[in-house]
């Protein structure tokens, strides 16, 4: 047992001393090449969100690589309504300050993140003391109110806003919110209005997910024209990049962002990540969790060489379409710096591990870009 033991120890030193110099060896490999901002400056801001360790010095590894491949940052969390203002009259601006603050002392394009959003909504905002919807001018008020002190205190120090997120389901219907169950469809023209009052310099943002799905994208089609018609400005649409293994369709993906930029707005690819795990769609059929589990979280220690292949030849299609498409697509957001930093870990299970973003856990960018980077330089 020990002679086994001491063989399994040796195993494993030996395979950590070759991940570090893996690491080294792609450190080295990416020290010529230009940095993502830099390569792509006549293409589009690159950038990615930002958490609170990151922005408070805690991870001063992760804050120099977006000091350096980055120009562009968006608050992961610090800015949505109940974190901000988690009680009527109440105000946290300490976070939220200091992103903006960081964004401005490394020159970083700054976007708020998120103006009105049914999920992670302050939990007063839409009710009464007794829980029940508040009325429409109530709630108008509120939003009034939220809004202008919210785009008011960071006017001119944050040049762009997601007004209103996720606002209609998969099959182009509105989404049932308290904002529209309340308000209806005119909540979003409401607080893009807002918005533009409490800014007028600012850029001003609709933001989704599965934004592939053509009855979804002919909705926003005609939200943004409906905008548009009523003279209210609108900047650009966000195509949220939450993608997996086996979704979204790439061809439809890249329709839409064609209707997209047809109406005169730019695209901004927000919050893309990859999942690198398989899709899993728990049925009544799984009666063990512990398996259940397991299929969550296939890869604990490492992602398996072939797998890591074949999500850098996704990611490296998703690229592609958005490079080719830069007349229109003007930013381009990572939901995250490194894997370590993915809302997807410890979800829907505690442990689990993923490797979605554009960085790996030892800060060294993913083998896509590093190709692409390459191919920059020899053209």
């Amino acid at each position: 047992m020990k002679v086994s033991n001491f063989y399994i120890l040796v195993a494993a030193a030996a395979a950590a001393v070759m991940g570090v110099v893996a690491s080294c060896s792609r450190a080295e490999a990416t020290e010529a090449l230009p940095t993502l901002k830099e390569a792509y400056a006549d293409n589009f801001l690159i950038g990615c969100a930002v958490n609170d360790r990151l922005i408070s010095g805690g991870d001063s590894l992760g804050a120099a690589l977006v000091k350096a491949q980055f120009n562009t940052i968006v608050a992961e969390n610090v800015m949505k309504s109940e974190k901000i203002n988690p009680a009527q009259g109440v105000y946290d601006w300490e976070p939220a300050d200091a992103f903006v603050d960081w964004g401005e002392r490394n020159g970083m394009f700054i976007v708020g993140h998120c103006l009105v959003w049914h999920s992670q909504l302050a939990p007063w905002f839409a009710y009464d003391a007794q829980g029940r919807y508040v009325s429409a001018d109530t709630l108008k008020a509120r939003m009034a109110t939220y809004i202008a002190d919210v785009v008011g205190r960071y006017k001119g120090r944050v040049q762009g806003w997601d007004v209103v997120n996720e606002a209609i389901e998969g099959d182009g219907s509105y989404r049932r919110s308290p904002f529209y169950e309340i308000l209806g469809e005119e909540y979003i023209p409401y607080a893009f209005e807002l918005a533009h009052q409490a800014d007028p310099d600012a850029e001003l943002y609709i933001n989704d997910y599965g934004m592939d799905s053509e009855a979804k994208a002919d909705r926003y089609v005609a939200i943004v024209n409906d905008l548009k018609e009523r003279g209210l400005r609108i900047d650009a649409i966000g195509m949220q990049g939450h993608m997996g293994m086996d979704y979204p369709d790439f061809a439809r993906f890249e329709q839409s962002l064609e209707k997209f930029g047809a109406t005169g707005c730019q695209v901004m690819v927000t919050e893309w990540d990859m999942s690198a795990l398989p899709t899993i769609h728990q049925s009544a059929n799984i009666s063990e969790t512990v398996d259940f589990e397991a299929q969550l979280n296939p890869y604990p220690e490492a992602l398996p060489t072939e797998v890591a292949a074949e999500w850098n030849q996704r990611m490296g299609q998703v690229w592609d379409i958005i490079v080719a498409h830069s007349d229109v697509v003007s930013r381009v957001n990572a939901w995250g710096v490194t894997d370590g930093d993915s809302w997807k870990n410890d979800w829907p299970m505690a442990g689990r591990r993923e490797y979605p973003l554009l960085f790996d856990r030892q800060y060294q960018m993913k083998d896509f870009l590093v190709e692409r980077l390459k191919n920059q330089i020899k053209n």
